[in-house]
């Protein structure tokens, strides 16, 4: 057993706006969030589109949710399918957050996502009530303000907060978990995947070792985690008691942060050159997002996903490095040797780069056989101040300018949809 005495006892409210995208497009267009049945479409022109979110009801009676595809959704009347607002969202979001600011300081929010932020109010509860209260208060300013619906979750730390919301709040509206909560509400979580942090794969390897339930995993051998998954064992291990010690604006699974993009295709791609150039594309962007926080990596992660007229299915393969790297082509030369020992030859529909095992990009190996690798290093952030002063298109490597490119089609999006 934990002495929890010694642990985080913060106040923290995870706030999640439900279905916001479907939720604003609603009230813009007079109807109630909750009880219409609206889904907002990536490209409503197109039929295979992903579906990018969905009204409660819609969700509900129809068994529509994010990632449906738009032939999937019934010719019901009473269904309304609009494109994305990508623009507005974003400032409904920034209203939102300024909500948030009447009861916290700036520096006590963070934004986790466009419809999820985390928000610190140890140093505000004697002027507006308890954490419960003030939760209470801010979801009574957002549906009289914004009519749009939302739940809270408090927690004593950011990881229990946003457990809190995603297995109890999300259902109730409101509610509040201590560390007195661990055993009684968090142990019997099962499937894995449902414990905030767990996805399949992971999943899958705990289930081989015999554990189902957060419990189990609580009650495990630190040792053997940690020989299995490095330091991501230690995180789950304490994950499991409810730990956790990121503060306010840090990411919440340090060991696990990686820099990756995912890219649905406009079309199928059938070329292996054509495959390669938004490859290349996709690498770019990874390897600018690390450098955007001085980081490098020495595991690059590549995957694809074939088209539905090959009847799916594709692959998803590792491979580290001896050094850490940020530098595209090198990303990219790792892609192509993942890509040439494992496709099959069928249609491409989706590609993803990710580049994970961080360090602080504060130091470069000299290698005598390569004297131009620093150059290469270098090039990269000067390219990046570029696009920062003069616009993401203002330098763009050659194929991004044939008919395979998607470089130049989306810059002109917002958040990769329609703005």
């Amino acid at each position: 057993m934990f002495d929890y005495s010694n642990m985080t006892q913060n106040q923290i409210l995870c706030v999640d706006m439900k279905s916001f995208y479907a939720s604003c497009s609603a009230v813009m267009l007079g109807l109630d969030p909750q009880d219409c049945y609206l889904a907002v479409v990536g490209n409503t022109d197109r039929s295979g589109s992903v579906v990018l979110a969905a009204s409660p009801r819609l969700k509900k009676e129809f068994g529509i949710k994010t990632g449906s595809r738009l032939f999937e959704i019934p010719k019901d009347p009473r269904i309304t399918i609009v494109d994305p607002q990508m623009s507005t969202y974003l400032r409904i979001s920034t209203e939102i957050s300024r909500v948030f600011n009447r009861y916290a300081p700036k520096e006590a929010i963070h934004t986790y996502s466009v419809d999820e932020s985390f928000i610190k109010v140890d140093g505000t509860t004697k002027l507006f009530g308890s954490a419960w209260a003030i939760a209470e208060k801010i979801r009574d300013d957002i549906e009289r303000e914004f009519q749009l619906p939302c739940a809270v979750g408090i927690g004593p730390n950011m990881l229990m907060a946003k457990l809190c919301l995603d297995l109890e709040a999300k259902k109730k509206g409101v509610a509040e978990w201590t560390y007195k909560d661990v055993q009684q509400k968090l142990w019997k979580v099962s499937p894995l995947r449902e414990m905030w942090g767990i996805g399949r794969r992971v999943e899958k390897t705990l289930n081989s070792m015999g554990i189902f339930t957060v419990g189990q995993l609580a009650r495990y051998d630190l040792e053997k985690l940690e020989k299995k998954f490095g330091i991501m064992g230690n995180q789950l291990y304490h994950h499991a008691w409810g730990i956790d010690f990121s503060e306010i604006g840090a990411p919440i699974i340090e060991g696990q942060i990686s820099f990756g993009k995912s890219q649905i295709l406009l079309r199928d791609y059938k070329e292996k050159e054509e495959i390669k150039n938004v490859i290349l594309e996709i690498c770019e962007e990874v390897a600018r997002r690390a450098r955007s926080h001085g980081k490098a990596g020495r595991t690059i992660s590549f995957g694809i996903g074939y088209s539905q007229d090959e009847f799916g299915g594709g692959f998803h393969r590792s491979r580290t490095v001896d050094e850490p790297t940020n530098i595209t082509m090198e990303l990219y030369a790792v892609c192509l040797e993942l890509f040439s020992e494992n496709y099959s030859g069928k249609t491409v529909r989706s590609i993803s780069v990710s580049l994970g095992n961080l360090t602080q990009d504060t130091q470069f190996q000299l290698d005598l056989f390569d004297p131009d690798g620093w150059r290469r290093h270098q090039l990269g952030y000067a390219m990046d101040q570029i696009r920062a002063r003069h616009g993401s298109t203002a330098l763009l490597r050659a194929v991004s300018y044939t008919p395979a490119g998607t470089a130049l089609h989306r810059a002109k999006l917002v958040g990769g949809h329609k703005g």
